[in-house]
C-alpha cells in the first residue's frame, strides 16, 4: 500500500492534508455541491475531522473508500476531492467518485482529474474495471462520463435515500482493454 500521488498537467491528486481544511469546507458546506452526493453538507468541525480521518490512509486497502485531495498546482489550493475504493472481493475492480468546487467547474478540471485517476488505475495498477455511480439528475457528470466513453451498465430506481428523498442512479463502467483501445492519446499522468 502507498500514499497516492498523481500528477497531471494542472493537478496534483494526493492525500488530504491539514492545510486543506478551509478550501475543503468552502465547497463541502455548499448545499448546491451536495445536491447529487450521498452525503450531507459539513460544518468546519466536521470538515476538519473528515480530513484528519483520511490523511494517513494508504491506497490499496480493498473494501475501503479513501478520499483524496485535488490540488491545482498553479495556486496550490484544493479545488476538489475524489474517492477510490478497490472492491473487497476483487481488488482488480475499482469504484471512483469526484467532487469539484463550483468555482473550478467548467474548466476541464474534473475531466483532467478523472483521466489522471484512470491512467493511474489502468496503466500503473493494472486494474481490470473502473465504475462510477451517478445520480440520474446529475446531467453534467453523466455528460462527462459519456464523453470519456464510460458505458452505462445499470439504472437503479429509487435505490438511495438522501436529501430527504429517494434518488435513482446510473452505473457507468469501463474495462482496462476499452481504455487501452480508446484512450491511447489521452493519458495525462506525468
Amino acid at each position: 500500500m502507498e500514499k497516492l500521488s498523481i500528477h497531471t498537467e494542472r493537478l496534483f491528486i494526493r492525500n488530504l492534508l491539514h492545510k486543506d481544511i478551509d478550501d475543503f469546507y468552502v465547497y463541502r458546506s455548499d448545499p448546491g455541491v451536495m445536491l447529487y452526493q450521498g452525503f450531507d453538507t459539513m460544518d468546519k468541525h466536521q470538515a476538519k475531522e473528515f480530513i484528519e480521518s483520511q490523511a494517513e490512509k494508504l491506497f490499496g486497502e480493498p473494501g475501503e473508500w479513501v478520499q483524496y485531495g485535488i490540488e491545482e498546482m498553479a495556486s496550490h489550493n484544493l479545488i476538489g476531492d475524489c474517492a477510490i475504493k478497490l472492491e473487497e472481493s476483487d481488488p482488480k475492480n475499482a469504484e471512483i467518485g469526484i467532487t469539484i468546487n463550483p468555482e473550478h467547474q467548467n474548466k476541464g478540471m474534473a475531466r483532467e482529474a478523472i483521466l489522471g485517476i484512470m491512467s493511474f488505475l489502468f496503466d500503473q495498477k493494472k486494474i481490470h474495471r473502473i465504475s462510477e455511480t451517478v445520480d440520474v439528475e446529475n446531467v453534467n457528470s453523466i455528460k462527462l462520463l459519456e464523453s470519456l466513453k464510460f458505458r452505462k451498465e445499470g439504472h437503479f430506481i429509487e435505490n438511495i435515500y438522501f436529501n430527504n428523498k429517494w434518488g435513482s442512479e446510473y452505473q457507468y463502467a469501463m474495462l482496462r482493454r476499452e481504455w487501452r483501445d480508446d484512450h491511447t492519446n489521452l493519458h495525462v499522468v506525468k
